[in-house]
Order: structure tokens, then sequence, then C-alpha cells
């Protein structure tokens, strides 16, 4: 339940809405706000869509009609392809251009015309990435005709709106612009605008370069059997891969489902990386790469913070274990919570479905692009999780002034000047350079411009590495910054009509790297593995690799045939929750070894065998179920030792009763989750995180440790401890460890040691560390009910473990850098939610940096290949962009409560549950 309940009903409620803007805006006048003589009532609503009625679009052939539901979720018929794709844009501008205009601005690196100086070092990132430069690419050279046309008729229909349609009039957030960059005119959008957002969506999913970086940073402390302990094997035995079977055809290099592998393969890519762990390049790199680090976190995360707890759920049943006898598809992405949600429900529905007029689908979309990204049309229906395949490397350079080295010879750099405009201030220029591995990256922050001093560079025994001088740069290589034809798959998924369509759209899913599950009206399942991911003629990608040496290089990509894919398998479902696609000792190629762990996709298939054992079926309810699975897969491991410790201190005793009937489920109400999550939590500081380097640890968190240099004696001649003051300098949503399911497989190898190092703590001259597991195990439970006590109360009956774990959704601009009244008018919460980190409903927290929710299944869905008009959906927050239109947050309740929505497909269905309509004229 929300602990400030916020979110509104549909049309019933408009008048309390409005109530309540009235009493905001009274509330600043009588305090004297500035801004309150400024955002009046009329400012508020100026922006509202007209959904009713009649208007004027310029460019269709024929009238097309928007039909609006009691959630503002609108249903669009048109004629042809351009109609439909030119009214999409249309409305998708009336209820979220403010947030379209701000990712267009970031994936080209333009967010300082838009917010000032603040932006200059994010948007020098993005620029030298070249985000949009590569759309540009896309555009021009890559995507079919019939794409950009669709590309092109969509920004038709966003001009329309903008034409009519200037400052407040487009949404509020442009009013209090104002303040800041007075003045500010959108410009007119473009195609490319549309392609670029697929950029940003490839950064958030971009697989394990945090991984590589994390790995590096931590050799300055760790020994690489410490390190290699931190990141465990992934448990196929246990947890099992998307795809159980099949091989690849040698001769042919074609996967078969049905094939049996010939025998084992050790798909690393080939030996050695740099450094080897904690000894060689890698230790040499912890200017550059801490700087690095804080780079990356400053780049704006639309989708999410990135690692391995972030991940997305999906899962199709087949009918022979279905109450509809036919196929029932689940997905909820988990991404960065966000006001508005990043997804935007929607309908796009030809008149008369032909050839010439594909098109009838329904899904989610983003804001900004045209098309259905994940849906169902009349045939099929398709959800994504994040594959999580390793398509970035970073790449060490021998740099001088104005080349770099490669095989023994200096390579002239390719440049380009980038001018940064801001507002309210002088432009900016950089110069990008740029290898043939990809752009220099570390060129974009003042300590990487002296890099790599202290260390020699070790790699293997028949490699050389060049004289160090005045360090080494960073480059970085991502599949992403290839041009690529993603846009095209987008059209083709809405369009698919069978399992043969499915597949030859996904061979156009370069990036990101989805998996893509399957389910159609006549009964089938299946799943196919997309992407652009390469192959190394060196290295696994697990450390920076040496570019001077084209043995390092990537020598092709994974041909697409060759990618795993099932069509109905014989056991009648498939899982997908970012666990390993495949066993790689029957696969001979490498996807990557930073997997997300398995924690989610067990349970799932769990929930489904013992749903479907002796005869069992399951049914749209059961699946909906499903999705709200709080099950706490390390409370399971963990609790058991918790609960055998001779705990003599009444006060943390009464805190460790509370788990003694746990059924491991994380309600929002338990108490004992709250207990447990906080043990958890001081359990892994403790036992990992104190010994963490400062790069990886919390901003601000500071210990007392031993120099990184100093191997001597922990006490000098006088018998003073040598310690320094350390300070931790990652973002709290990204530090580590961030107690994901990585994290339980770590906990999981050490547990039944109970003199393991890791349990082995530091101590005082007045306190003495733990010198084992149920020492460590006996602090942490006494931390944590201080802890609990300081944030809850003594009362234990008090406790609950939404009151820690809460959801506040923030305008993603202005309600987190602006004004606080600002922020205060735009943002909602908080909520208190169920879930956790890898529980199946993974309302994610990072362990490190305390108990928030960082990221949510942004939406929610489940499709009924029986019945499309009996599927159901969900979204984080609501149609509307504005701020307190009545489809700001109207689902947001429902969504935590994990209540669906009835989702209307056909046109009776539609009409049934149509509230507004809207007619779009020539």
């Amino acid at each position: 339940m929300p602990a400030n309940t916020t979110g509104s009903s549909p049309k019933k409620k408009k008048s309390r809405r409005l109530r309540l803007i009235v009493i905001a805006v009274v509330l600043l006048l009588v305090g004297g706000v500035g801004y309150g003589a400024y955002w009046s009532i009329s400012t508020v609503r100026a922006s509202f869509p007209e959904t009713t009625g009649s208007l004027q679009l310029k460019g269709l052939s024929s009238p097309v009609q928007v039909k609006r539901d009691g959630y503002g979720i609108p249903q669009i018929y048109a004629a042809t392809p351009e109609d439909l794709f030119r009214a999409q844009g249309f409305v998708q501008a009336q209820d979220r251009f403010w947030e379209m205009d701000v990712r267009r601005h970031m994936t080209a690196g333009r967010l300082s015309e838009m917010f000032g100086s603040s932006q200059v070092e994010t948007d020098a990132f993005l620029r030298t990435l070249g985000w949009h430069r590569v759309a540009q690419q896309e555009y021009d050279t890559k995507l079919s005709a019939a794409t950009k046309k669709y590309l092109r008729a969509y920004s038709d229909g966003v001009n329309a709106y903008l034409k009519d349609h200037q400052g407040e009039e487009l949404s509020v957030e442009y009013a209090a612009l104002d303040f800041k960059n007075d003045g500010y005119k959108p410009e007119k959008w473009t195609p490319v605008d549309s392609v670029a957002w697929l950029k940003a969506m490839a950064w958030d999913l971009r697989g394990n370069m945090q991984d590589e970086v994390d790995r590096a940073l931590a050799s300055n402390r760790l020994s690489a059997k410490q390190i290699d302990e931190l990141y465990p094997p992934y448990p196929y035995s246990r947890n099992k891969p998307i795809v159980q079977g099949g091989a690849v055809n040698e001769l042919t290099d074609e996967f078969d489902p049905k094939a049996t592998p010939a025998g084992s393969t050790d798909a690393t890519g080939g030996p050695g990386t740099v450094g080897g762990g904690a000894t060689g390049a890698t230790q040499g790199l912890q200017t550059q790469l801490s700087s690095l680090s804080r780079t990356l976190d400053k780049v704006p995360a639309l989708l999410g913070p990135n690692g391995t707890g972030i991940g997305s759920n999906s899962w199709v049943v087949s009918g022979k274990y279905t109450t509809t006898g036919k196929p029932l598809l689940a997905n909820d992405p988990h991404l960065a919570p966000q006001l508005p949600s990043v997804w935007y429900q929607m309908g796009l529905h030809c008149k008369q479905v032909t050839s010439a007029c594909p098109y009838d689908t329904a899904g989610f979309t983003f804001a900004g692009m045209p098309g259905v990204v994940i849906g169902h049309n009349q045939n099929i229906s398709w959800g994504m999780t994040n594959l999580g395949a390793d398509v970035s490397d970073l790449y060490l350079e021998k740099v001088t002034a104005g080349s770099y080295l490669y095989d023994g010879k200096q390579i002239p750099f390719t440049t380009r000047q980038e001018t940064i405009k801001v507002a309210g201030g002088k432009n900016r220029t950089i110069t990008v350079r740029t290898t043939n591995n990809g752009p220099i990256v570390s060129d974009r922050d003042d300590e990487l411009t002296d890099v790599g001093k202290s260390a020699p560079v070790g790699t293997g025994a028949d490699d050389v590495a060049p004289d160090r001088g005045d360090g080494y740069a960073v480059a970085l290589k991502w599949t992403a910054l290839t041009p690529s034809n993603t846009m095209d798959a987008v059209f083709a998924l809405d369009a698919a009509k069978n399992f043969s369509d499915f597949r030859k759209a996904a061979r156009d899913f370069a990036v990101p790297s989805q998996n893509l599950i399957y389910a159609d009206t006549e009964g089938n399942i299946g799943y196919q593995a997309p992407g652009r991911i390469p192959v190394r003629a060196k290295g696994d990608g697990r450390y920076p690799a040496p570019g001077w040496d084209s043995r390092y290089k990537w020598s092709e990509y994974i041909p697409q045939s060759a990618l795993p894919w099932e069509f109905n398998p014989d056991r009648g479902y498939i899982v997908t929750a970012n666990q390993a696609v495949i066993d790689k000792k029957t696969y001979p190629y490498l996807l990557t070894d930073d997997w997300g762990y398995g924690a989610r996709s067990q349970r799932i298939t769990d929930l489904i065998e013992s749903k479907i054992k002796d005869g069992g079926k399951i049914s749209t309810d059961d699946m909906q179920s499903m999705q709200m699975d709080n099950s706490s897969e390390i409370a399971k491991l963990l609790t058991p030792y918790l609960l055998k410790i001779n705990i003599k201190d009444d006060y943390v005793r009464e805190a460790q009763k509370l788990l003694e009937s746990w059924d491991y489920t994380q309600d929002s109400d338990s108490a004992a989750a709250a207990y447990f999550n906080a043990v958890w939590r001081n359990t892994l500081k403790l036992a990992f995180g104190d010994k963490l380097p400062k790069e990886l640890r919390v901003e601000g968190e500071c210990l007392r440790v031993r120099p990184a240099d100093d191997s001597g004696p922990l006490e000098d001649l006088n018998g003073n401890t040598r310690l320094v003051r350390e300070c931790g300098k990652r973002d709290p949503d990204m530090a580590q460890p961030d107690g994901g399911d990585r994290w339980y497989e770590v906990v999981r190898n050490i547990i039944k040691d109970p003199k393991n190092s890791w349990w082995k703590t530091a101590g005082t001259r007045n306190k003495p560390g733990a010198t084992n597991r149920d020492e460590l195990l006996a602090k942490a439970m006494r931390d944590a009910r201080s802890e609990l006590t300081a944030k809850l109360g003594k009362d234990i009956d008090s406790w609950s473990w939404g009151r820690l774990h809460q959801l506040t959704l923030k305008n993603q601009t202005l309600g987190t850098d602006g004004p606080g009244v600002v922020q205060w008018l735009l943002n909602r919460g908080p909520w208190n939610l169920s879930g956790g980190e890898a529980a199946v409903n993974a309302t994610g927290w990072n362990a490190a940096g305390g108990y928030g929710v960082t990221w949510v299944p942004s939406m929610r869905m489940v499709v009924n290949l029986d019945n499309l008009d009996k599927s159901r959906w969900i979204n984080l927050t609501g149609a509307s962009g504005h701020a307190y239109n009545a489809h700001y947050t109207d689902q947001t309740e429902k969504w935590a409560k994990g209540e669906l929505l009835p989702w209307a497909f056909s046109k009776s269905a539609v009409d049934k549950s149509t509230d507004d309509e809207l007619a779009l004229t020539p």
C-alpha cells in the first residue's frame, strides 16, 4: 500500500484532482513562494490535450480515430501506415512531449542547451560516444525505405502538434524551465531523434562493461583468486539456462534446438587477458578506471542502474498446460522508476489489415519512437528481457599527441570537433579522438589525462607491452556504435504473422541484444536470441584488453544462424529472466560470463512446475500471481544459519525471533522481511563491502584502512596503527556489494565453510573483529537491530519491510534537480512496496546504498492467446506526462498492489471501453 496515496482513478476523480491543484496553488501564494503566481491553475491545465471532438492534422490521407479508455490509453485507427504513425506521433506529443524533448537532447549530447553548464560533462561524454551520429548513419544507409517513410510520418505528426503548441501549452515543465532558460523553444522533431533513442536503450542494457570496470578496480585491493570468488561461475546444474538443449552444426554454423551436442566446448574466446586479475595492467589502471567509473555514473541511466541485479522477467506456457488451451505469455521489464513511465501503452490498428497496411497491434511503446516495442498483434505476442551479451570492451591504448600504437606502428587518430552550446553560458568545444577500437572515453575526465602511471603491464608470455610513458588511454568498443537496422526489426515484429516472420524480424534486432519470447494464436511458443555479438580472437572481455595488439580485436560476429532458439520445447514452457542462455560447455561461442545468476528464472520455473505437476493447469490469474511472487532465495539459504546462532542479548534475540516462523516472503507489512534484509545488508558490508576499494563503495561512507600500497606491519615502531581514512566514491545506486543474485552465489559458495577468510573482519584496539562465520553473522544481526531501531523505532511490532522499501516517483529532470517547490509539484509518492532484490516481484534495492527502490517492474502484461481481449496490462505511472492530469499516476496504486487492467484489443472491445474519442482529419 502507498505510504502517501497520490494516484487518482479515472474520470470520477478529476474534480478531486482539481481541488488539489487549487489547494497547492493557494499554499504557494500564501507562503509567498515566487513560483506561486506563475504556476496558476491555467498554467497547469494549459498543456492538457484535447481528447474529444475533431482536430485537423495536415498530411493525412483520410480521417483517423483516436479512442481513449478510462485510463487515457489511446487506440488509433487509420487507413494507411503513414496515417497511423503520423497520428501516433501527434498523440504521443500530446501526452509526453517534455519527456521526448529531454530524451532527444540526451541522446544527442545537448542537455546543456536546456539545463545549462551542469550538463556539459555529460554532453561531452555522449558526444564522444556519438549516439546521434550513429543514428544519422543508420537512417542514411541502413534502414529500409518503408521504415524511413514511417519515421518521417511520425515526425510530421509530432511537428504538427508543436506548430500549434509552445511553452506551457506543451507541458508545465516548460513554464518552470523559463526561470532558468528564458526563451527556450523546442526544435522540430526529426526521424533521427527517434532512431537515436535505441542507442540510449542499448547503453543501459549494454552488458558487462560495469563488471569489467569493477573487476579492474577491485584488483587494487584484492587478489585474482578473491576477485574470482566474487564473480563465481554460473550454476548451470541448479539454475537452468533458457535453452536446455540443442547444438550448432559445425558444417553449416546453424543452431539446431533438437540436436545433441557433440562434446564440451570451453567458449572462452581465447587465452589470457590484460592483467590476469590483480596483476599487470589492471593494477596500473586505477586512476583512469576510477575516473571512468565516475563518468559512467554521471551519464543518465534512463532505463536504470546497470549491473547483475538489473533485469526482467518473461515466460510463456504452452496451451497443453493452460486453462484456455492456448498459450499464456507474461513479461515485466525491470527498469529505473520514472515519472512518467518509460513506457507508453497504445494500440495501432489499420482499419483494414492488408499487405499494404499490415498493422493491427497493441502494447508498450516508447514516446518518441513509432511502432510497438513489446505486445501483440492479431496473430502473435512477444516479450523481451535483456540477454546480457558482452557487446562492449575497454581497450588500453598507447597514445602520443596525434596517434596510437597498433601492431608496432603509429596510427593517426580520427578526430572531430564537437561544440556544446550552453544555456546561459559560453559554448564549449571538445576534440573527440577515435582509434580502430573506438572513441577514447578517457579524454572526458581531467583525471584521465594522466593515466596508468604506477604499474607495469603484465600480459601473456608471448605478449610485449609498450613502454608506459605518460600512461595508457582507454577506448570503448561497443556494437551500438556501428550502424545497424534495429528500427526495421520493430516494424517487422509488429506485422509478423508466425514464428518464421518472428525469427526473420529478430535477425535485424542488432542492439540491444534481447531475449525474445513468442506465442501465437495457433498454439505455438518459441524463443530466439538475437543481436550483434562479437567473437574475440583473443581474450574474454573480463578485463580491459591491449589495444596495441591486433590479436585482441573482434574477429567477427556470431552468425545469426548460430544463435540459440527453441520452438515448442517438450517441457511446454520457456522462461527468460536474464539467466544464462545456454550451457557454455555445449555452445561454441562466448555470449558472456556475466549472466544474472538465475534466482528469478529458477523461481519462475519452480512455480510453473509446481502448478502443472499431476495434471494441473495454469490460468491468467496464476500468471499474474507469479509476477507478484515475493519469495527471497537468499533468505531460504541464510536464515537457518541465523537461527542457529546463540544470541544472548535479549534486545537482539527479540529481533531474531521474527525469523523463526517466517516463510521468506517479502510482503510490505512483514517485520521479518525488514529484519532479514537489514541482516543481509550488514552481512554483505562486513564480509565484503569493507574490503573493497573506495571506488566501489558508497560515496561519503568512510573507513580506516591500511593504505593500498602498504604491505608493512599493521603498527609502526611507536605502536600506532598504520591506517588511513578512506571514503567511498560510488553513487549509492551503483555501489558494491549491491546484494543481487551474484552475491547470493558468492555466499552460497562459502556458507558451509565457517572459517573462510571472507568471514574475518578487522578489529580495533578496543573491539576485536570477527574470526569466523558465526561471529560475523552475530555482529550483522546486532547491527541490523540497531539500524532498524533508529529507522523504524524500538517496537519491533511496528516494523515493516514497506516502511524501509519505498518507491518515490520523480520527474526525471526538474523533479530531481529543480527547485524544491517544483519537485514537490511534479513528484509523487512514496509507496511502501513488497518484493525485493532478485525476487520475481523485482522491486530492486542496492544493499550497499540502502533500502529504497532503485528499479521496478516498469510494466506488467499477461497475454491470452486464446482470447486477446482477455489479456491484461499495467503501466508504472499513467498515460499522461502532464502533472495533475487525471492520468499522471492513475495506474500506480494498482501496479503497487499487483493488479492489472483489462486490455481491450478487438474493435468491439475497444469501442466498449472508450471514454473519449478524437477525430483527426486531413
